[in-house]
């Protein structure tokens, strides 16, 4: 009996032990704008960092979405504990818990690239020429970076009081989904405004041609960013600090290593990658991936023009946790 009743307690002591070993969960998207996770994951850069300050053993785990609305959902309830997307995304649920017990403020920012707009209609050579005979693919619906971008464009060619007259033809689509379709041609869409490596592959069909880029309606910006509750924040700050720390080394990593990291990615990803074209796109002074949050008060601007959110923020800052603050942001 005393054997048994020491097993017994050996095995509830192992057990208690092990809930207690801290876990991060990671919501990230098919984009290349996020390669902070997947260097972070194949070289055990948390793992590293979180032992360097006296966090010996740390789960990880990470879960793919296709849009920032249901990866909000899941950050809210506790399911995800670091989200990543763009960065109406991010100004989305900063409005939405700004000043509650709730409150989600951005980790910091991961990416600069460029987004495009592609077609295979020869009809259109710009969006002015889009109409209702034409559908757009894009990850999600009035919220995603892509759908903000085309009303902001929108905005630009017909004026601010137009800003959603393009919204009839878009809908959602994985990027994966989108340039198969595309490339497939003769499917019930002729357009997609998605994600490298995604929109860079669909170029390879000489029918399918660039109408929008980012950079024209808004010039070099973050791109990719990460968020957190804080709750999460406020209650982990050796973790999150150790987060911080990873994602930087990885930064640092992705600049000196572009095939490796283009490997890890393709490693990563359901959808066949070509390793050499991900490597020539990093190659490109126009992909960045720092920590920096850059132009964000714009993205920031024009949803709160349009209604989208209802408090501008001051500065940056406000959309970032404290821990990021001393970069040289916009």
């Amino acid at each position: 009996m005393r054997r048994l009743l020491f097993i017994a307690l050996c095995a509830l002591w192992v057990g208690s032990a092990r809930a207690e070993v801290p876990e991060v969960r990671f919501a990230q998207q098919f984009s290349m704008g996020y390669l902070q996770f997947n260097v972070m994951k194949h070289r055990g850069l948390l793992e590293k960092h979180a032992k360097a300050l006296g966090i010996p053993e740390v789960k990880i785990t990470f879960v793919t979405f296709n849009g920032p609305d249901m990866m909000n959902d899941a950050l809210l309830s506790g399911a995800v504990d670091i989200a990543s997307g763009g960065v109406p995304g991010l100004l989305t649920i900063w409005a939405k818990t700004r000043g509650t017990q709730h409150e989600v403020r951005g980790v910091s920012a991961m990416s600069q690239q460029p987004l495009l707009l592609n077609t295979r209609n020869p009809n259109v050579k710009s969006i002015r020429d889009l109409g209702p005979g034409d559908r757009i693919a894009l990850p999600a619906v009035k919220v995603s970076a892509q759908a903000v971008l085309l009303q902001m464009a929108a905005a630009k060619e017909w004026g601010d009081g137009q800003f959603d007259r393009l919204d009839s033809l878009t809908f959602s689509l994985s990027p994966p989904d989108a340039t198969n379709g595309l490339l497939a041609g003769g499917g019930d869409f002729n357009s997609a405004f998605t994600v490298p490596p995604f929109q860079n592959m669909q170029l390879r069909d000489p029918a399918i041609r660039t109408i929008l880029s980012s950079h024209d309606v808004l010039g070099p910006s973050t791109g990719g960013t990460a968020w957190t509750s804080k709750r999460f924040h406020d209650a982990n700050p050796k973790l999150y600090q150790a987060i911080l720390n990873a994602m930087q080394e990885a930064s640092e990593f992705i600049a000196a290593n572009h095939r490796a990291t283009a490997e890890y990615y393709a490693a990563d990803q359901k959808a066949k990658i070509d390793v050499d074209q991900m490597t020539a796109l990093l190659d490109d002074p126009q992909f960045r991936y720092i920590l920096t949050p850059e132009a964000t008060t714009k993205w920031a601007a024009f949803m709160h023009k349009q209604g989208r959110i209802k408090t501008m923020p001051a500065s940056w800052q406000d959309l970032f946790w404290p821990e990021i603050h001393h970069l040289k942001g916009s």
